[in-house]
């Protein structure tokens, strides 16, 4: 008897250090990436590590509350990649027109580090610039969410398409999103003195409203896979890296070279800019068809969207302040943070690997 008892309290101790590590612990991870990538990685502020630190009791909420709902709403519907990617759209439109204001609010389009760069594209109709709500939600659905949630699921295979918080786990997730999107609403409209018009939160309300039903009346996951040829894992991460570092390379090159680039922030950049994001999502949906996609692919994917991200942060090291060195080796340390976190998710994925042809 005694023995039985044994048993089954070593069962039941097995059995919650498994949820631990395939639940709470990737609801964590996730939880503190997001704010990593969504803000800090590409290194707009000179903030100190401390500094990053205390802010992520406000940040970690915000963004990886926000990629936690998501990723638990479309897996709980049996629901897929679209599904994320529509949902955060959804959540790119309502941050910044709603929660923090950066479509519509003139302090956030109007700086002197994007040379007044909503100028040319402004649609004095909507009361926004066409440039700045393309990079600001593409941004959001890029980087605060659909990386964030394909690295992490990486590290659990055995749940990466099922729910990993039970009810009160989510509801306690959605309370400290609200609040944290509470608190920076709040405080942006305080500081800013700016709140959108009764016309653009409705119409904003609208678009994010008919958002969020596509999302959840699409199941284009199901679709039949495709015998179609796929590319190498590390194809697919470098077509992601050059796609989405591509803007930044023209812009960069024709500084260099002497060459005006102000076009870039103009109509031609914005369609430079729809052009790459477009034929990126393309190639990924036609490769995402293919029977031989895998969970390499898909890390590959997003590690090249963190890669263009980590790298671009160094061109934004201002040459001419005394910080130089230590916002030198802030970037430094995110990018390397980057490298390791992809080298243990792909060393995660070939064990796995390894295990299932073990097992074969």
């Amino acid at each position: 008897m005694d023995r039985t008892i044994s048993q089954t309290v070593g069962l039941s101790r097995s059995q919650r250090g498994l949820g631990f590590w395939n639940s709470i612990a990737p609801t964590l991870g996730l939880f503190f990436l997001a704010p990593l990538t969504a803000e800090y990685l590409i290194g707009y502020s000179s903030e100190t590590f401390t500094e990053m630190l205390v802010g992520l009791w406000l940040l970690a909420p915000l963004y990886g509350g926000a990629a936690i709902i998501i990723r638990e709403s479309a897996r709980r519907t049996g629901r897929g990649w679209p599904t994320i990617i529509l949902l955060s759209l959804a959540f790119g439109v309502f941050q910044a027109g709603l929660i923090d204001h950066s479509l519509f609010d003139p302090s956030y389009q109007i700086t002197d580090s994007w040379y007044n760069m909503p100028n040319p594209t402004y649609i004095p109709a909507l009361g926004i610039s066409s440039l700045v709500a393309l990079i600001f939600v593409l941004g959001h659905v890029i980087w605060s969410i659909s990386a964030p949630i394909a690295i992490i699921e990486t590290f659990v295979s055995s749940r990466m398409t099922v729910p990993w918080l039970d009810n009160l786990g989510l509801a306690i997730i959605s309370i400290e999103y609200i609040l944290a999107s509470s608190i920076i609403c709040w405080f942006t409209a305080i500081e800013d003195q700016f709140l959108p018009s009764a016309l653009q939160m409705t119409g904003t309300a609208i678009v994010v409203s008919a958002l969020i039903a596509l999302a959840f009346s699409v199941r284009l996951e199901e679709r039949p896979f495709a015998a179609r040829r796929l590319p190498k894992p590390w194809v697919v991460g470098t077509a992601a890296f050059m796609l989405l570092s591509l803007p930044t390379i023209i812009e960069t090159a024709c500084e260099m070279l002497g060459i005006p680039s102000m076009f870039m922030i103009d109509w031609p950049g914005f369609m430079i800019n729809i052009l790459t994001i477009g034929l990126l999502a393309a190639m990924t949906w036609q490769w995402s068809q293919s029977i031989d996609w895998s969970a390499s692919h898909t890390l590959s994917l997003a590690g090249g969207a963190l890669l263009t991200r980590a790298w671009i942060a160094f061109l934004l090291v201002p040459f001419d302040e005394a910080m130089f060195y230590d916002e030198l080796v802030q970037r430094t340390v995110f990018l390397l943070g980057v490298v390791i976190l992809l080298l243990l998710a792909a060393w995660k994925i070939r064990a796995d690997n390894k295990r299932c042809e073990a097992q074969a």
